[in-house]
């Protein structure tokens, strides 16, 4: 088994979302988060006065799957959270060693 993690832009969510479900995959677990990577933040015009925001808002998505499904989550990721612009974000992969599910104790591949 393994998490796929997926930070990408807050608006592209839905699009996520709504590409996993179609695939077969129904859990994710979504975290606010801020960061940057190469764009390294933006400048911004609060009540006439200019800032860099050096952190910008980003969602972190994570999904357990089976083994075999991992390069199937992760194209259909790609596709649904690509802009073509700076900042669509990045896919990160995990081995998971063991998933129990506390409501009726199954494990692993059950688990799921």
């Amino acid at each position: 088994m393994k998490v796929v993690v997926a930070i990408i832009k807050p608006f592209k969510l839905t699009d996520v979302h709504d590409a996993l479900h179609a695939i077969g995959v129904h859990g994710l677990t979504v975290y606010e988060a801020k960061g940057h990577g190469h764009q390294k933040g933006h400048s911004e015009i609060y009540r006439s006065v200019e800032y860099v925001a050096h952190y910008l808002s980003k969602l972190r998505v994570e999904v357990i799957v089976a083994d075999e499904r991992v390069d199937k989550v992760v194209a259909t990721i790609s596709t649904a959270a690509r802009t073509g612009q700076t900042g669509d974000g990045k896919i990160f992969i995990q081995a998971i060693e063991k998933v129990v599910r506390i409501r009726n104790g199954e494990a692993d591949e059950a688990a799921l």
